[in-house]
């Protein structure tokens, strides 16, 4: 039931609009309206809430939400209104789950204790049953004042849509936690060309949680954001009508272990990123970092829907994605927006050239048009990105567990234990040295485990299977491939501009080579030529002279003429 953190007149309606079969009969049923929350409230695991029309979380008010709580939303027809759930600028919400008992927001007709009620396999019943969630804040964002009115509610009758922060934004703002949460079905139409995402963020500040958010079988977009910094992790966007991630007016933050996978049947962009829309060269510029992505498109052979590219930048959009897989697209891997230089406008591959924009150590698999870089590329410049070697991407199949758009089990996103996924070599270090990002030895959303399991609809309704964890080839420890004594470290910073730093530990008095070799096995550069007595050592680097691209830097140790170790590792020069 509702509690109270202090006294207010307070009046609630408990209705059953709907058949017994569609709630668990051992839960009250309560109807939300917007009047409903005044101040500080509680939605408590042993009721189910259904919001009738656009609630409001407003400024001074805080709406927290227990774990394992069931919040359904009413189509329009019922109240005037598809039902929204809207954290105003000012508002918090405290939606903090688990991963054994998620807060869920769906549809009112959805018995989430029943997979079979709602036909997932016709998009049109399954979609678009109410609105979705809105979560709006005071950080930045790139229109000309500052401020903006979210899409899908009408700004002339209703104030409480605007984001942003205006002249003095405020870019730690702190909207709340939003943690193990499931928002299913929504996406309303309001307007034509006007639908209602899963999860939309507007100017949603760097102090608040978002993680462990699934939006499945929306009409819209999964997940969008309207400029704001706010950080995330652990996002799973799963069917959606339109795009998975969207972002708009100047979008940034830090962002790792997003999951999307797409409906077979429609379904446009895993990530439509745009720049700015009050002017479109408005700033900051959209730069947000998003690392150990996997995005699984709608097929490689998929018929009919739209063309079902993987990303696209334009509006002087930029972002940067690193770590990850993009698998099963049937279209272009990447195309980057190239105006017309008379137009007078910035565009998104000018985002590129001034480094905003950035695609490095991913893995292309499994493409419909198949697999060259200039296949991949949606024009020239994208296609010449994509065959850059400094850039160190892999166009060949990721070897994921298992590729299933049905209900079969036959979902699991993880690499098999051969996949190149593994190559811990092969991973981009964290790009701002923020410490927000978990450092990991694997490419894509996913290692051993599936952290998508048990809390999210895809785990409920049975698309996941449940096959053991794959076992990645044993990691090259360094100092063991002969004795076990030695170490050499990985470069630092890597990849690196001009200079570098390498690191390495001799436990006896030996004779260190450390040389410098390109992939073609030719060598390049000897850093160390000497003998060293016990200790630890690091040694300064210059490639002023080299092109980018991918080297090899190899420790050898001799003692009494016997080699006593050797370790290799991989180095990017990017100038």
């Amino acid at each position: 039931m509702f509690s109270r953190l202090f006294p207010v007149a307070f009046a609630l309606t408990l209705t059953v609009p709907f058949p017994a079969a569609a709630q668990p009969a051992s839960k009250p049923v309560r109807t939300v309206t917007d009047a409903d929350i005044i101040g500080n409230v509680t939605f408590s695991a042993d009721t189910v809430y259904v919001l009738s029309g656009l609630v409001f979380v407003e400024e001074g008010e805080t709406l927290t939400i227990e774990p394992g709580t069931v919040v359904k939303g009413r189509p329009s027809g019922t109240s005037g209104d598809d039902s929204v759930l809207i954290v105003a600028r000012g508002g918090r919400i405290l939606a903090d789950g688990t991963a054994s008992n998620p807060i869920i927001f769906t549809a009112e007709a959805d018995d989430v204790d029943d997979p079979d009620d709602i036909l997932l396999s016709s998009p049109a019943a399954s979609r678009g049953l109410w609105g979705g969630v809105v979560i709006l804040g005071r950080a930045s964002i790139n229109t000309a004042t500052g401020e903006n009115n979210v899409e899908g509610i009408d700004a002339t009758t209703e104030p409480r849509g605007i984001y942003g922060g205006g002249a003095i934004p405020d870019d730690d703002d702190n909207s709340g936690v939003f943690r193990y949460v499931s928002i299913r079905h929504g996406g309303a139409v309001v307007g034509a060309d006007n639908e209602i995402n899963g999860l939309t963020m507007g100017g949603v500040g760097r102090g608040t949680t978002i993680e462990y958010v699934e939006v499945f079988y929306n009409r819209d977009d999964g997940f969008e954001w309207f400029g704001g910094t706010v950080n995330t992790r652990y996002l799973v966007a799963a069917f959606a009508g339109d795009d998975s991630f969207d972002y708009d007016e100047g979008f940034r933050g830090e962002h790792q272990f997003w999951f999307s996978i797409q409906d077979p049947s429609l379904g446009d962009h895993a990530g439509e990123h745009d720049g700015g829309t009050d002017p479109e060269d408005g700033t900051p510029y959209a730069s947000p970092a998003i690392l150990n992505a996997t995005y699984i498109g709608r097929g490689a052979n998929a018929t009919g829907g739209k063309s079902n590219n993987a990303l696209i930048f334009r509006d002087s959009a930029g972002g940067m994605y690193f770590n990850s897989i993009f698998t099963e697209f049937k279209g272009h891997m990447l195309s980057i927006e190239d105006l017309d230089p008379t137009k007078g406008s910035q565009d998104s591959k000018a985002r590129l050239e001034a480094g905003d924009l950035a695609f490095q150590y991913n893995i292309l698999g499994r493409f419909g048009r198949g697999g060259t870089a200039s296949e991949l590329g949606g024009d020239a410049h994208s296609a010449a990105l994509l065959a850059d070697a400094s850039n160190v991407i892999r166009i060949m199949d990721p070897m994921l567990q298992g590729i299933s758009w049905n209900r079969n089990q036959g979902l699991d996103p993880r690499p098999v234990g051969s996949s190149p996924a593994w190559d811990a070599g092969m991973l981009r270090d964290e790009p701002r040295e923020s410490g927000f990002f978990t450092d990991v030895d694997y490419t894509g959303a996913f290692g051993a485990e599936n952290w998508a399991l048990s809390w999210t609809a895809l785990s409920a309704l049975g698309y996941f299977g449940a096959a053991p964890p794959p076992v990645p080839p044993e990691p090259e420890i360094p100092g063991e491939e002969i004795t076990g004594a030695f170490s050499l470290s990985q470069n630092r910073p890597n990849p690196f501009a001009a200079t570098t730093h390498i690191d390495y530990e001799v436990p006896s008095t030996s004779h260190i080579l450390i040389e410098v070799y390109n992939l073609l096995g030719q060598r390049v550069a000897t850093v160390v030529n000497a003998v060293r007595l016990p200790g630890n050592y690091s040694e300064t680097w210059e490639a002023r002279d080299l092109s980018s691209g991918v080297y090899l830097f190899r420790l050898e140790a001799t003692a009494d003429g016997r080699t006593e170790h050797v370790s290799t590792r991989k180095m990017t020069l990017l100038k």
